[in-house]
């Protein structure tokens, strides 16, 4: 994950103009995710408010964790935070904890871009905790037109100088945007189009890879780029005369949630920990800290505006699981782009 720094509120002015809930001494919290996704003063903010000892405990992957809580009947962690993807079966499995709203006092600083989303509808589960949004970023030193969108990269002024990430299903998803259908659509005959459309972007492409895509644009090698949130926040940080384009047909992105579990040892806990993330002045230290976008929008002046998304974005799309014959047909749209690349 890219870190990046910004001027954020101090965690101890915004602890002492708060009320603290008195818990016992021997109180503990288990906290489940992947390393480093909080800083350090957060952390320790929590537990000198509280008075209760926090356990960080690890995954490598969604499926580890999913596997360790199912094992555990939704007991063991008392909060945990994933992928999209695996949230639809977490809640499914009967894991989380529907959520008692009344003891969140900060549920209305939650962005509603990152709510109703397939893995939970309602709302009823998941409290957001960043974003992951691929955007188009380009040189406007390089190119002779403004672009404000997918369809742009099509343009024939383009030749040769588009770099883009790996994933074939958000490729394939933005194409699906620019011909006005769903990421997700699951028509063949719709996904065959798909594809004829992305074999149209080939002779505009200068290379496909998902590491380190920015360099290309930072070295001049490609005038544009279609890169990962963390690439986004590096190409900036290096270079911030660069254009960052949030597209006019809509945002594809995935979320990390936030979730209790559904027999956590210390609901209590969890909850008093839920509702501290989502102060805004704490928000803005962990959106700083893991580079990802802001999904809390209370903490939207706080935070680095590189991870803030615009007011005047209203939509946005989440690649989801599709049929074996959808997916396949993806898979072939994308073998035959990357051949015709070549």
């Amino acid at each position: 994950m890219k870190k990046v720094t910004a001027g954020i509120f101090c965690a101890a002015l915004a602890m002492a103009s708060m009320p603290v809930t008195a818990f016992a001494d021997s109180d503990e919290m288990v906290l489940y995710t992947w390393e480093g996704m909080f800083p350090q003063e957060v952390l320790d903010g929590f537990q000198e408010e509280t008075g209760i000892d926090l356990v960080y405990s690890n995954f490598d992957t969604d499926e580890t964790m999913l596997e360790k809580l199912s094992m555990a009947k939704g007991g063991d962690y008392d909060v945990i935070i994933a992928d999209d993807y695996i949230l639809e079966n977490v809640i499914k499995e009967g894991l989380a904890e529907k959520l008692d709203k009344e003891r969140l006092t900060g549920w209305e600083n939650i962005n509603p871009l990152y709510q109703g989303q397939f893995y939970d509808p309602e709302d009823a589960y998941v409290v957001p905790y960043g974003a992951g949004i691929p955007l188009i970023v380009y040189d406007p030193e390089m190119v002779d037109i403004e672009i404000t969108g997918y369809e742009d990269l099509w343009d024939p002024s383009l030749n040769g100088s588009i770099a883009l990430t790996a994933n074939y299903r958000v490729i394939n998803g933005i194409t699906n945007l620019t011909l006005g259908k769903s990421m997700n659509e699951e028509d063949i005959d719709s996904i065959k189009e798909t594809g004829e459309k992305l074999l149209e972007l080939a002779p505009n492409i200068r290379l496909i890879q998902d590491d380190n895509t920015q360099n290309a644009l930072l070295s001049g090698e490609a005038s544009v780029a279609f890169l990962y949130t963390s690439q986004v926040t590096a190409a900036l940080a290096e270079n911030p005369d660069l254009e960052v384009v949030y597209p006019k047909e809509g945002l594809g992105f995935g979320v990390m949630g936030m979730f209790i579990a559904g027999d956590a040892p210390n609901k209590d806990a969890a909850y008093a920990f839920v509702d501290y993330i989502l102060r805004p002045e704490i928000a803005a230290q962990c959106f700083d800290y893991i580079g990802y976008y802001c999904t809390n929008k209370a903490a939207d002046d706080s935070v680095n505006p590189a991870l803030v998304v615009p007011d005047s974005v209203k939509s946005g799309e989440i690649v989801e699981n599709v049929s074996q014959e959808a997916e396949e047909q993806y898979s072939k749209n994308w073998t035959e782009f990357r051949a015709a690349c070549n």
